[in-house]
């Protein structure tokens, strides 16, 4: 089977990575075609050094309309992503985006139609969803080793940022350039990760805080609560203000509790009855018996290649897809509800009403004071996942 002739557009921080290892042949299966970039010096200096017999263009959709490529990896700021891949699909394209999925829901919508409508294959990189520990936490949940689930709570404040990594890209921390700050950044991982294993809630209380640990406009400090369908609740906090920070998530259900640190680190401690059967019928101060905690360490994480070579796989062979692009929704609703909170400091159920929630952020683009220079300065990717 030939190999997928890959296009990539956007050659920034996360992109500049996509296009190292495609260049490298570290893809089985996939080969770089094209990069779209609308810096052409960098573009030309790089294709140069590391791909000559890619394809260079200044224009994105033109290099959709091309027929150089079978399919494209979206790297470019996130108010991008939808309507790049809608062009794609148009083209009969597959498509991979960066996280998130876009800036809000009113704009994922017509690219998840896009994409169902289109019967390409369809992928976001929600790598995490590849790491060992959050793959065996699914299956416990998913063979009923919890029970019913009763509550979850992460704390994610290992994201810490400077000042400086804002300052290095003109749209990084601005509502017209990202839509917001560390939910539509950083914590999408974690927002997707969370949905994946939990589900979505059906409502969200939230204090995001704009600009408390840095000069931004945007969020960098949020602690939210949320509800599910069926009574369970939820507290997610995230910071990119805190060091050293704290990975830890603790899932609870009828039968047993999971814990998971730093994303490596599984404990499992099953109770053998229901907990609600034994506080309707114990007497007294008694227990339900529980077994020794089970403690499983996972010293393999993943990466963003797991994800890709899991696209290409799903082109070639028809393999299911660990994370697809109609699933990036769920984790941008959740942040977009956190948001909409904070604005208007009540409850918001999910889904999210999204034409509100477009017409605040737009009011919000308009009425921004924030001056930054149109920089694009490339920091060493690596460093950001050493947490």
């Amino acid at each position: 089977m030939n190999d997928v002739r890959i296009g990539l557009i956007g050659l920034g921080n996360i992109g500049m990575y996509h296009a190292e290892q495609l260049a490298k042949g570290n893809i089985d299966g996939a080969v770089l075609a094209a990069v779209a970039d609308t810096r052409d010096d960098h573009l030309n200096q790089w294709l140069g050094e590391h791909a000559p017999d890619a394809g260079a263009f200044s224009d994105a959709e033109a290099m959709l309309g091309a027929g150089c490529c079978d399919a494209v990896i979206i790297a470019t700021p996130p108010a991008l992503h939808a309507p790049l891949a809608i062009a794609a699909f148009a083209q009969g394209l597959h498509v991979q985006i960066e996280k998130p999925a876009g800036v809000c829901a009113h704009d994922v919508h017509p690219m998840n139609r896009a994409a169902t409508e289109s019967g390409r294959v369809f992928g976001i990189q929600f790598f995490h969803r590849f790491y060992p520990v959050y793959q065996r936490a699914k299956r416990l949940i998913e063979a009923g080793d919890l029970g019913e689930l009763q509550r979850s709570q992460w704390t994610s404040t290992k994201w810490y940022r400077t000042q400086d990594y804002y300052d290095s890209g003109g749209w990084r921390g601005t509502w017209k350039g990202e839509g917001g700050g560390v939910l539509v950044n950083q914590c999408p991982h974690d927002l997707d990760i969370w949905t994946w294993l939990c589900g979505q809630p059906t409502s969200v209380r939230a204090n995001c805080r704009f600009g408390q640990w840095h000069n931004l406009e945007v969020e960098d400090d949020v602690t939210a609560f949320a509800e599910f369908a069926n009574g369970a609740s939820g507290v997610f906090i995230c910071s990119t203000g805190e060091f050293p920070g704290t990975n830890r998530l603790e899932i609870v259900g009828d039968r047993g509790t999971l814990v998971i640190e730093d994303d490596q680190r599984l404990t499992f401690t099953r109770v053998t009855e229901s907990v609600r059967e034994h506080c309707r019928h114990a007497q007294g101060f008694g227990n339900p018996a529980s077994e020794q905690p089970t403690v499983e360490t996972f010293d393999q994480l993943a990466s963003n290649m797991d994800c890709t070579r899991n696209f290409v796989d799903a082109i070639r062979y028809g393999t299911p897809l660990v994370a697809p692009g109609v699933e990036g929704l769920n984790s941008l609703e959740l942040a977009n509800a956190m948001q909409l909170s904070t604005w208007l400091d009540k409850t918001i159920a999910l889904p999210t009403n999204a034409e509100q929630y477009r017409a605040i952020l737009d009011e919000k683009i308009r009425t921004s004071t924030v001056k930054k220079p149109n920089v694009v300065r490339n920091l060493d990717i690596n460093a950001s996942w050493k947490k």
